[in-house]
């Protein structure tokens, strides 16, 4: 009988099963008709954000400004009124002007002569004398710039010829030094050189031709100083025509 009953105590009871299940059923019922539960959350903190301002050292040691009372117009409008009455104050020295500062001498600078303006034309009287034939003639065949610096280039040698007596100017080379500038009826030479005795001088000059190209109206020249052999075969000047520096 021990036995017996020890064995019934050991079995599952068969209902147990069954009201497991009921209470699962029930339980899925009660939630299903249950209203919606919202999760309670712990309400945020409110944040404030805090900016710390250091006040300048110097805003706390100033004493605030002083109030000054309005001033006494009366004693200005008495002042005005005086001085309306008298003659007006001499300049103060204050207001003078300083004296000008000595401003040093400009050094004098070596250059050029300037050009002396022919009192007198002489190429015309050349070229009338029955000696001038060929140079007529030549002159005849050109035109334009040409003819005009070939007429300069006479004046130039009439003009050397008188100013230094005995020179017997033979040849002018007016772009020896620096390239001549002939625009319209004027010519311009600021490099030139002229032969004189087998030597060579710098000359400028400047030549003004009528509209027509046949006479010189106006001359101006300026004799320089002997140029150095040395540097006559770099300008192509040579001591007679025909005969090259060595």
């Amino acid at each position: 009988m021990e036995h017996a009953g020890q064995l019934q105590r050991g079995r599952l009871d068969p209902a147990w099963p069954v009201s497991l299940v009921l209470h699962l059923v029930i339980g899925l019922l009660l939630l299903a008709f249950l209203p919606d539960v919202q999760p309670i959350r712990p309400a945020p903190e409110d944040s404030i954000d805090v900016e710390v301002v250091t006040p300048p050292a110097i805003a706390a040691s100033t004493p605030p400004p002083a109030v000054q009372p309005p001033p006494d117009r009366s004693e200005e409008k008495a002042n005005s009124a005086a001085g309306e009455d008298a003659p007006p104050a001499p300049e103060t020295a204050s207001r003078e002007m300083p004296p000008p500062l000595p401003t040093s001498p400009k050094p004098v600078t070596s250059g050029p002569p300037e050009l002396t303006q022919a009192k007198e034309l002489f190429s015309g009287k050349t070229l009338a004398s029955p000696r001038s034939r060929e140079a007529r003639q030549l002159l005849g065949t050109l035109s334009g710039g040409e003819r005009n610096l070939q007429l300069c280039n006479l004046e130039a040698l009439e003009q050397i010829s008188r100013s230094r007596p005995g020179s017997a100017p033979d040849l002018v080379a007016p772009y020896a030094m620096k390239a001549e500038k002939v625009r319209g009826n004027s010519v311009e030479v600021d490099g030139g050189a002229f032969r004189s005795k087998r030597n060579w001088f710098n000359v400028r000059f400047h030549c003004e031709v009528d509209p027509a190209g046949q006479a010189v109206v106006a001359f101006a020249f300026a004799i320089g100083d002997a140029i150095p052999r040395s540097e006559w075969q770099e300008h192509n000047l040579v001591a007679d025509d025909g005969e090259a520096d060595q």
